[in-house]
């Protein structure tokens, strides 16, 4: 099974008042890291939305356990991978390391997502191509 990691310096920006990261700055870092994953896998982003005539891979859940803060100039390294793949959509999970230690744990759920006029919102999911699973191992 294919999986990536990414390391983040963590900005002065990132952060609350207290100094520790401010809890969506983690999914923004989730996110960037799923497009790091594909990357991983030989899918550049715009390549991929152009070839497969995507609007994209919008997330539709998300959630994140926290078990250490981290701070203004720590390094952090996230693994990120697919545990799961269904029929249009597939489950992603991250580990956020400091120091070598497990300091937050992220889950999303994303949709392969093409343009559809018909559909109420213009959009809709589509099945997953294997050739694409197959990347991912």
């Amino acid at each position: 099974m294919l999986s990536n990691r990414k390391d983040i310096h963590v900005e002065w920006g990132d952060c609350d008042p207290a100094g520790i990261v401010y809890f969506p700055r983690f999914f923004e870092y989730f996110d960037a890291c799923t497009n790091a994953l594909f990357e991983a896998a030989g899918f550049r982003k715009a390549e991929m939305l152009k070839h497969y005539g995507l609007v994209g891979i919008p997330l539709v859940e998300a959630s994140a356990q926290f078990h250490a803060p981290a701070s203004f100039g720590d390094m952090l390294t996230i693994e990120s991978r697919i545990v799961e793949w269904g029929n249009s959509s597939f489950r992603v999970e991250h580990e956020l390391y400091k120091s070598g230690v497990l300091a937050a744990q992220g889950r999303e759920k994303r949709v392969w997502t093409v343009r559809d006029v018909g559909a109420k919102t213009g959009i809709r999911g589509q099945q997953i191509p294997e050739e694409v699973k197959a990347r991912f191992g």
